[in-house]
């Protein structure tokens, strides 16, 4: 099933349940920086994320720089966050513990 653009109140609820998540309205988008004690830790998390990801065929654009991690999540089919942003954000939270 194609995914559809939160609507602004789905919007505000979801970002509710991602309070570490920071909104960007420019592009409808989330963004967060995990950090981890090493590189070995926050490549692990990328991979595990990774895992999910391909399994949602929904893919973060993210950047890795030795123990740091920042994502930016957008359903680029719909120009905006979607509902596999927010899962996809939920998840990433459970993997980065």
């Amino acid at each position: 099933m194609r995914p559809t653009k939160l609507d602004p109140d789905a919007r505000t609820a979801a970002l509710g349940t991602l309070p570490q998540w920071t909104y960007d309205s420019a592009r409808d988008s989330i963004s967060r920086s995990f950090r981890f004690k090493d590189f070995n830790a926050a490549f692990g998390f990328m991979t595990r994320a990774a895992l999910i990801a391909e399994k949602m065929d929904h893919h973060p654009e993210w950047f890795n720089v030795y123990n740091k991690v920042t994502v930016t999540l957008v359903t680029h089919d719909v120009k905006g966050l979607s509902e596999l942003d927010v899962q996809l954000a939920q998840a990433m939270d459970a993997l980065a513990g």
